[in-house]
């Protein structure tokens, strides 16, 4: 509330309040939501990246548990994925990746599913 000064008499300052200002609500425009279709028959990729948290062995065993994988192949992809910072571990339906993704992010591996 704002106060608004009326008259200075002897020294003396007379106050009112002022009436408030009414403020115009900004105009909001609201966007239709869109829902998101997901093609199960295109292929899906699950994207590993690298960090420095986990060790070769944890990520080693994590694939194999995620992909079912032999050991070696879970140690070329490991190999790959810290020599180029990430790689494509899996292809398959978005369900396959999300499945296989759950696995890998149990012990808090950096993924991505992309389409």
């Amino acid at each position: 509330m704002k106060l608004k000064l009326l008259k200075k008499n002897n020294n003396r300052l007379i106050m009112a309040q002022k009436e408030p200002s009414i403020q115009p609500k900004p105009h909001i425009i609201e966007k239709p939501v869109t829902e998101v279709e997901i093609d199960e028959d295109k292929p899906w990729r699950l994207i590993l990246y690298n960090d420095d948290i986990h060790t070769f062995n944890e990520v080693i065993t994590q694939l194999i548990k995620a992909l079912r994988c032999s050991e070696q192949k879970a140690e070329k992809l490991t190999i790959k994925v810290h020599q180029d910072g990430k790689a494509t571990v899996f292809e398959g339906s978005f369900e396959e990746c999300f499945e296989k993704n759950s696995i890998l992010c149990e012990i808090q591996l950096v993924t991505e599913i992309k389409g």
